[in-house]
């Protein structure tokens, strides 16, 4: 006798381990994208990669001082 299923291994065959560890890996996944993406503001990616752009333009260039101090206001609101 395998065990105490009268099949042997369980409700799974032999990938009942498996199984298991595939469910963990999962959960864990899951909590760490949850973690992730509460811990980030939501729009302040898009605000500091539009103050880059916008200090990269005026570092070549191509913007004057009163340019880049009024967008840089608008950005920053």
């Amino acid at each position: 006798m395998m065990g105490w299923w009268p099949y042997g291994y369980g409700m799974m065959g032999g990938w009942g381990w498996l199984g298991m560890l595939l469910e963990l890996i999962v959960l864990v996944l899951l909590v760490y994208l949850l973690v992730r993406a509460l811990s980030r503001p939501p729009s302040s990616e898009g605000r500091d990669r539009a103050l880059d752009i916008l200090r990269e333009r005026y570092a070549r260039g191509e913007l004057d001082k009163e340019s880049f101090e009024r967008m840089k206001r608008d950005l920053e609101e």
